[in-house]
């Protein structure tokens, strides 16, 4: 997916411009392996990890990927193996009863950027 455009007051948008915000998708990142650190590109897709064994999804601090602040990733475990959202080194996950694990197979979290090196989680999750 690419960065989303930014707009300003009284621009005209070109025809291009108009059918990518009409036929906007959310598109997929298919992970199979027990570890991923999400990169730029995930900014708004649904990252799915599908794999029987459990699974390490990490969140790079600012310094390695410099997200945006409002960035969201897309969260889903599509295999057996359950998902952990980790962070990584000086980042801080926050999430109602820190939880931070995909609560079954199809579960769905989003994690939201809020500040340089916080991000917040939510979705359906367990501890």
């Amino acid at each position: 997916m690419a960065t989303r455009q930014s707009f300003t007051a009284g621009q005209v948008l070109t025809a291009a411009q108009q059918n990518s915000l009409a036929t906007a998708q959310i598109a997929l990142n298919a992970q199979t392996g027990t570890t991923y650190t999400a990169v730029l590109g995930d900014d708004g897709k649904l990252v799915t990890c599908s794999n029987a064994a459990a699974i390490a999804l990490t969140i790079p601090p600012n310094s390695s990927v410099a997200f945006g602040i409002g960035t969201q990733i897309n969260v889903m475990q599509l295999g057996a193996g359950q998902v952990t959202i980790t962070a990584g080194a000086g980042v801080t996950l926050r999430s109602a009863g820190s939880k931070l694990k995909t609560n079954a197979q199809y579960a769905v979290a989003t994690c939201c950027k809020i500040d340089t090196d916080t991000w917040v989680v939510i979705g359906n999750l367990s501890a």
